[in-house]
């Protein structure tokens, strides 16, 4: 399996933007795969998964402003995230079982 990220950029608090993390050699599904975030001097953390079964969890952080969604035609998962906050601020990776994307920069700017 591999993981392509991609999406990120540079916006104004309040602002959207739509990650993307496009699956390649994955006879597996979509379903497990997550979204996580690194911030400049912290841990990487959990954001969003599309769940087996389909279901999206959230961290609470983003919980109603993020939407994970899942697109098996195009064989990519989605990250869209709305209502932008500066501490949203981080490299943000796609993840697959033990498989990590190479990430995508989000800037959020005050």
């Amino acid at each position: 399996v591999q993981l392509q990220a991609s999406g990120g950029g540079l916006v104004q608090a309040g602002g959207s933007l739509t990650l993307s993390c496009a699956t390649l050699d994955n006879p597996f599904g979509l379903n497990g795969i997550g979204w996580y975030r690194q911030a400049p001097g912290r841990q990487r953390e959990w954001v969003a998964t599309i769940a087996y079964g389909g279901t999206p969890t959230y961290a609470d952080s983003v919980k109603g402003r993020f939407t994970i969604t899942e697109d098996n035609a195009e064989n990519t998962v989605f990250l869209q995230m709305n209502s932008l906050k500066p501490e949203d601020t981080a490299v943000y990776y796609c993840k697959k079982g033990v498989t990590w994307g190479q990430g995508t920069l989000v800037t959020v700017s005050s």
